[in-house]
């Protein structure tokens, strides 16, 4: 890539009114050619001179014809040049010589030490532009390089000078060595950037140095009357204070004569003799245009990027944009979105993708769809958490970390999260966890405006006393992977750090299972400690103020968070009738946990087809309401699920499969021995299928016996169980493959998410035989 325009190249720009906007970019990022290969587009940031038009014009002469700041840049001979009679426009045509920073293979083969570039500089001074369009003269045929750079008045202080890039790449053939000519082409462009604005402030120090502080704007030259073209004796000129250029076009008088004089400010129009002190404008507000950044901005509020990261930052910045404002979902990848992300945002969908800007645009379009469709943007002022959340997610946001990070903290080990599922849904838990995301990027902004330097991420510390083998059973497993996966995908790169604390041995269970699941650039900022190894050097006071470590880590400070604790069965029943959705598309394809009413006369039956024989058929479910019966049942008949079966939309599903003419032992087998379950029991199970074929899965009413001698007054006041007819089921089941199936059921033991800590006051359920020779159900209350 050349350096003509101070070490980036681009693609063309006009003048819109008092806005430069570009009109080559059509689509901000790769395009492709007739060919068929692609043509690799940069574009900078906006660069800001606080200096005047006029005053960046001469020192941008001072660069030609030889510059020995950019050493590259051998030298420059000028081809045609144009100016207009009033002084306003000058154009000058250029062929410049660059070195070539390439492997001596590559030159020999080209046969060439240096390349050719045809510059061609538009300057009006009356709009005080600049306007830069490059290409390469060598190899023309082989690569196509197109530069277009362009100065212009800053649109809030016409004392201030812009300066805007943009380049294209197109490296058709090169004797086989296209991917290295893009190499090379990327280095330059990155390391000369770098210099632009330096070599700019350079000559402008070495203008000063010359006593030349400030250059009078263009004005249009005054008509001559006969009287004042006459000759006229010449009088001695004033001396001045300050020294100014002598004349509106002397931008190229530096470089041809030199020439200077003394100007005295009483006999011009008022001028001041040095750059005035102009307030500086707000660090957040942005150049010119809704498509252009500043590259102060970018330092302030997005922290340090190279060259091409903020090339390619820009180009998805806009692509986004333009699709947008269009809202043509066919051309903008199938996807439409409700707002434009933040610049963070869209910064850390390039980072999770290694700034691969294909993909991290489809991650980006799928995460932006998502969020519409899910009105994720308006979550945390339309979300409403359920009481069991409210009183029992053991978790919230606690001050911040010593880097000015949002600190959370998650008592992951005295939360029952069986509980919670069966109380709330994994629907209800992944909102939740989605508020949670989004206050965390509400908190990273105000950190960053409050801080001074930008804070993209947040710091989480998980507290595991209390876990245990019992909070690893397979639905809690099943859904905390989906929650895993959900946050990955539309949440990247906002854990700046996760300190586990007090790891029980269990823990490297529980790591093997949902660590696959977690992007690696995320695993890389996790911190373990095993028992109280975080309160010893390198360990929670190494990153988070002791003043603000909680009181149960060590600290003293109070968190008023919730402690967690059990659920009690008798929010199960919330699940009824929760609406978590208000008519949103759920976000959880299915439910781990479904409801089920059973009804006297009517039981409810799940289907369960067995493709291969020895799999496993495993179930966990809780008694909410009366007392049923469960079997498990094969059928030798095919069997149907109904279209709508009753409590299918709202309400629990009541289902029945096995018609009443099938017999027992003919066209139905009980594999698995009737089992009468009480109200409030939890039961786990399994079953080893020795045939393929249709399962039943089979809970009934179970008519409790009632003594026909009892008075009636002390029959109302039994439990509802002995009076209604209607019991209530949540359950879950899965069917394993039986190489699967060892060791897995140990996850299924929990019956009420009882963890060591709380472990007191429950029943822990017996352990599921997971043998072809001993099935079983097993009870807990």
């Amino acid at each position: 890539m050349s350096v003509l325009g101070c070490g980036i190249i681009g693609d063309d720009k006009i003048k819109d009114g008092r806005k430069q906007r570009w009109d080559a970019v059509e689509r901000i990022w790769l395009a492709a050619d007739e060919s068929g290969k692609m043509v690799q587009q940069y574009q900078s940031p906006v660069r800001v001179y606080k200096y005047p038009f006029e005053l960046v014009m001469a020192a941008y002469e001072r660069r030609f014809p030889t510059c020995p700041q950019i050493p590259v840049f051998l030298g420059s001979e000028i081809l045609h040049e144009f100016k207009s009679d009033d002084g306003a426009i000058h154009v000058k045509e250029r062929r410049c010589k660059l070195n070539v920073d390439a492997p001596y293979i590559l030159k020999k083969i080209a046969g060439v030490e240096v390349v050719y570039f045809i510059q061609k500089n538009s300057l009006d001074r009356r709009e005080r532009t600049l306007k830069i369009e490059a290409h390469n003269e060598s190899f023309a045929s082989r690569v196509i390089v197109k530069e277009n750079c362009l100065y212009s008045v800053h649109p809030e202080n016409s004392e201030w000078t812009c300066f805007e890039q943009c380049a294209s790449l197109d490296v058709k053939n090169f004797f086989g060595f296209e991917s290295t000519v893009e190499k090379i082409a990327m280095k330059q462009y990155s390391q000369n950037i770098k210099k632009g604005k330096e070599i700019i402030e350079f000559f402008i120090n070495d203008l000063r140095s010359n006593g030349v502080t400030y250059v009078p704007p263009w004005t249009p030259p005054k008509p001559v009357s006969p009287i004042e073209a006459k000759p006229s004796k010449k009088e001695p000129e004033p001396q001045a204070s300050a020294t100014v250029l002598s004349s509106p076009s002397s931008c190229d008088s530096i470089t041809s004569s030199s020439s200077y004089h003394s100007a005295n400010t009483a006999a011009q129009t008022p001028v001041s003799p040095t750059v005035p002190d102009i307030p500086e404008l707000p660090p957040d507000i942005r150049i010119a245009s809704e498509d252009k950044l500043d590259a102060d901005y970018i330092e302030r509020f997005l922290g340090h990027l190279t060259p091409i990261q903020e090339s390619y930052l820009i180009q998805l910045r806009k692509w986004i944009a333009e699709s947008h404002k269009g809202q043509d979902v066919a051309e903008s990848g199938g996807c439409a979105w409700d707002r434009v992300p933040k610049d963070s945002h869209i910064l850390r969908f390039l980072r999770a993708r290694d700034f691969n800007l294909e993909e991290a645009r489809k991650m980006l379009c799928n995460s932006l769809a998502w969020r519409k469709q899910h009105q994720v943007d308006l979550i945390l002022d339309t979300w409403k958490p359920p009481t069991p959340l409210v009183d029992y997610f053991a978790g919230g946001w606690h001050y911040y970390d010593r880097e000015g990070r949002p600190l959370f903290i998650l008592r992951l080990g005295q939360m029952d999260v069986k509980g919670l599922l069966k109380a709330c849904g994994e629907e209800a838990i992944l909102r939740h966890i989605l508020s949670v995301n989004e206050e965390g990027l509400r908190r990273c902004e105000e950190a960053t405006k409050a801080r001074g330097y930008p804070i993209s991420t947040w710091t989480c510390v998980v507290d595991l006393e209390g876990l245990s083998m019992r909070h690893l059973w397979r639905p809690g497993v099943k859904a905390l992977l989906r929650f895993i996966e959900v946050v990955e995908a539309n949440y990247p790169e906002t854990m700046g750090r996760l300190l586990i604390v007090r790891a029980p041995r269990v823990f490297p269970v529980l790591w093997t299972l949902v660590s696959p699941f977690i992007d690696e650039n995320t695993r890389k900022k996790f911190l373990i400690y095993g028992g109280n190894d975080y309160l010893e050097s390198g360990g929670l006071a190494d990153y988070i103020d002791p003043e603000y470590i909680p009181h149960f880590l060590g600290g003293t400070c109070h968190c008023t968070m919730p402690e967690g604790g059990l659920v009690p069965k008798s929010l199960y029943q919330l699940l009824d009738n929760l609406s978590m959705n208000d008519g949103l598309p759920s976000l959880c394809q299915e439910t781990i946990y479904q409801l089920s009413s059973v009804i006297k006369g009517a039981p409810h039956e799940v289907l369960v087809n067995i493709d291969d024989k020895d799999s496993v058929l495993t179930w966990d479910f809780d008694v909410l309401k009366g007392d049923v019966v469960f079997t498990v049942l094969r059928s030798r008949r095919p069997l149907t699920v109904p279209k709508d079966p009753p409590g299918a939309v709202g309400g629990p599903l009541n289902v029945q499969l096995l018609d009443k003419s099938m017999t027992v032992g003919v066209d139905v087998s009980v594999v698995e021995t009737p089992l009468v379950c009480h109200e409030g029991e939890s039961i786990q199970g399994s079953h080893v299928a020795r045939y393929p074929g249709p399962y039943v899965l089979q809970w009934k009413f179970h008519n409790a016996p009632v003594s026909s001698s009892l008075p009636q007054a002390v029959k109302a006041t039994l439990p509802d169980v002995f009076t209604h007819h209607k019991c209530k089921v949540m359950y879950y089941h899965e069917v394993l493959a039986s190489d699967d199936f060892r060791g897995s059921m140990t996850s299924l033991q929990s019956s009420q998410s009882g963890f060591s800590s709380l472990s007191v006051g429950t029943t822990s359920s017996a352990q599921s035989n997971s043998s072809q020779s001993a099935n079983s159900s097993c009870p807990s209350r």
